[in-house]
């Protein structure tokens, strides 16, 4: 690519919120149900019916505006979108164009570990449109979705690169999972991103085009790459970049026109008429603010902190149900707590195909097993024999280890008996020792461990080993 040029970006990304209803009516709002049944009169705007707007809706976009740092705005009024095509029954959307509920936030990224910040233009509350499938020379609707609460996330034009974009379009799915606002499935069109780029030689933005409904985050990367080369080419050969909307092609890889840019008088917003000002008072601001979830960059923070690994900590962000359930866990070697969830526990989970809370595991549970596991009171042994007791009966550690006759061995005496068979059967591994080969060590523990079946104490043996080779 040309490095003459400067490349900028930006995302409007659109996310349905987890609400049970739609935005302005009581119809249900859930995927996968039979087409066009999850529809009211209201939804089509039939004549004599008004809209109620969704006060949970609004709470799940002030969580969102809150966490992405927006200022707030405490007066609101929503607004109608004018214009006609197939999936828009009532011939108009109605959004919030003139009084967002959030403005001037940002989002951090770390690229290369550097941190950057892409600002948050606005987000806004808006319906959904209904989905158009289109088979052969035939197109179907779905008015299941029209209607659904929706926030769109307006950046400003600081992405520089797909790298950028892919960072931005993680973190801002990652955040608004742990804020339970979207499930964030781009498959099932929940998530959807409008990507806009422009290049330019001077620090004047070119002429950007957008891209629309691009179909997953490293498209959206891609198309960043693609575009900016597109109009790269077209500016060296002495041609104008137009104002206009395009699709992104994933298997040629390429952007294609759509159709020249609208502008904003195109679709002649004014005021909703049938919906009164929407107030949010400083007191609902600040309990939704009390309640927001920790976040991911917080939590990552922690795991770090409490000397859990950079992976395991990512490993653990991307796992949300894992994440909630080691959170709360003091007072607790949280390195072993993370182990075992990542683990063997993770293992159960995904054999059985369950999740945390269908299983009979508590964090109590956890707590004593981490606890008994890090005093070497039981060994990792033990621990694997148990794990399906533990986590399909109501039974504590203590009662599932003496069901099973499993204790761990702590006798002292008992111990350096068998330290001792070990050291007299064993004069070469000790000769190897005394020179200084640290496998000897680890040759002798095995073979202690081996005589007492697995259940010695694997710290108080490796510390009576070592204290019964010094007096040799």
């Amino acid at each position: 690519m040309n490095r003459d040029y400067q490349v900028t970006a930006g995302a409007e990304v659109h996310c349905e919120l987890k609400s049970k209803t739609k935005m302005f009516s009581d119809s249900y709002n859930n995927y996968g149900t039979m087409a066009n049944t999850n529809i009211n009169e209201i939804d089509f705007a039939y004549p004599g019916t008004l809209p109620t707007v969704n006060g949970y809706a609004v709470e799940l976009a002030l969580k969102a505006s809150l966490a992405l740092n927006c200022k707030i705005n405490k007066k609101m009024h929503f607004d109608r979108k004018n214009y006609f095509y197939p999936d828009l029954p009532k011939g108009y959307q109605i959004t919030q164009a003139r009084s967002p509920i959030g403005t001037d936030g940002y989002l951090e990224i770390e690229i290369d570990g550097i941190t950057k910040k892409i600002g948050i233009h606005d987000i806004h509350i808006e319906e959904d449109t209904s989905k158009s499938t289109h088979y052969k020379e035939k197109s179907f609707l779905d008015f299941n979705r029209n209607g659904v609460p929706l926030i769109e996330i307006v950046s400003e034009p600081d992405i520089k690169s797909d790298k950028e974009m892919v960072a931005y379009l993680e973190k801002l799915r990652e955040t608004l999972l742990y804020l339970n606002v979207s499930d964030c499935k781009i498959e099932e069109g929940s998530m959807r991103c409008d990507v806009n780029v422009s290049v330019s030689k001077t620090e004047t933005l070119g002429t950007r085009t957008e891209t629309k409904n691009v179909g997953s985050i490293h498209s959206a990367g891609m198309v960043v790459l693609v575009e900016a080369k597109r109009q790269i080419e077209e500016l060296e050969k002495g041609n104008k970049i137009q104002e206009e909307t395009r699709r992104y092609d994933e298997k040629e890889n390429k952007t294609t026109l759509m159709r020249i840019k609208e502008v904003g008088n195109d679709y002649r917003y004014f005021p909703e008429p049938d919906i009164p000002f929407l107030i949010l008072e400083d007191s609902e601001i600040e309990r939704v603010r009390e309640n927001l979830e920790v976040l991911p960059d917080a939590r990552r923070k922690t795991y770090l902190e409490k000397g859990i690994s950079l992976g395991n900590a990512n490993k653990l962000i991307q796992n949300k149900q894992l994440s909630d359930f080691l959170l709360n866990l003091e007072d607790i070697d949280l390195v072993i707590a993370s182990n075992l969830l990542l683990g063997d526990i993770s293992a159960y989970l995904n054999k059985t195909e369950k999740t945390l809370k269908e299983t009979k595991l508590t964090q109590e549970k956890l707590k004593d097993l981490v606890k008994k596991l890090s005093s070497g009171e039981i060994t990792n042994k033990v621990f694997k024999e148990i794990l399906t007791e533990l986590m399909e009966t109501e039974f504590s550690v203590q009662e599932i280890i003496s069901s099973k006759g499993i204790e761990t061995i702590n006798d002292k005496s008992y111990l350096i008996e068998i330290v001792n068979k070990i050291i007299e059967g064993n004069k070469n591994s000790v000769d190897d020792y005394k020179s200084g080969k640290d496998r000897a060590i680890k040759y002798l523990m095995g073979q202690i461990m081996k005589e007492t079946k697995g259940s010695a104490n694997p710290s108080l043996v490796n510390q009576l080993l070592l204290e019964e080779l010094s007096k040799r």
